[in-house]
């Protein structure tokens, strides 16, 4: 056991559930709800200040079977609490007992769009709902995009957002602005009256622009994209999930003949 550890575990319950509560409302702190968000942290480097579990032996499984890589460094830095306290740490805590609090990793827009790589950035524009941001930040990181930007009310670091990204917003760039500045990207809007999307029709370094789930792109963005491109449905489905866009759309773009 290491010595971090056994400082940790001394830390009072009632310091513990302050010290959650004050993270929620830290704009550089991020609260990592479940073990796949706190094992993708780890794993991506990130600053963890706290780990907190109600069933340490569970943790120990499940980083023996689903990342041995980290099972040390997330031994040595867990506290354990009954069960009763965890349950007060997170609204609707996570089936895998497990919570954290970590420092935010802080994204340069600029230095993104400035980026000459040819990988896409994804581009969210007012996403409405959190669980959607944070699986398209998941899917982004798996398909290889050069980073996420999000625009609108919703933080791409809220807790549920990092709960449906798995913590991969750790992985992958993600910032937020409110409005997408000018750069030399090419910017691609997603959209239905656009031309059919191909393995080939993602220019090099594009920005993908996808809408909000119900109203779609702004006539802003329209107005501004160099190209639009549709996703192929079968007639009478209207639209797709904004996670599931984003998939479809880079992994078209992962199937491309490029060097």
């Amino acid at each position: 056991m290491s010595i971090m550890h056994d400082l940790l575990i001394q830390i009072p319950e009632p310091d513990i559930l302050s010290r959650f509560e004050s993270a929620r409302r830290d704009t550089s702190l991020a609260v990592l709800e479940g073990f796949h968000a706190i094992k993708h942290a780890i794993r991506f480097g990130a600053e963890i200040d706290l780990v907190v579990s109600s069933n340490l032996p569970e943790m120990r499984h499940l980083a023996d079977v689903l990342a041995p890589d980290v099972k040390d460094q997330l031994d040595g830095i867990t506290v354990e609490v009954p069960g009763d306290i965890f349950k007060r740490l997170a609204p609707h805590p996570h089936r895998t007992e497990l919570i954290a609090i970590a420092q935010r990793r802080v994204t340069d827009l600029s230095l993104i769009l400035d980026d000459p790589q040819q990988k896409p950035v994804v581009f969210l524009e007012n996403p409405s709902h959190l669980g959607n941001m944070g699986a398209a930040i998941r899917v982004a990181a798996g398909a290889g995009a050069a980073a996420v930007i999000t625009s609108g009310q919703h933080d791409p670091w809220n807790p549920v957002a990092i709960r449906g990204g798995a913590g991969l917003q750790y992985a992958i760039p993600v910032a937020r602005t409110e409005e997408l500045p000018e750069c030399d990207r090419p910017l691609v809007a997603i959209h239905p009256d656009g031309e059919e999307l191909s393995a080939d029709s993602i220019p090099d370094c594009a920005i993908l622009a996808f809408g909000e789930e119900r109203e779609g792109l702004s006539d802003t963005v329209l107005q501004q994209a160099e190209k639009c491109l549709r996703i192929p449905m079968t007639e009478g489905v209207s639209s797709l999930n904004l996670a599931t866009a984003v998939a479809v759309t880079l992994y078209a773009w992962r199937l491309s003949d490029r060097d």
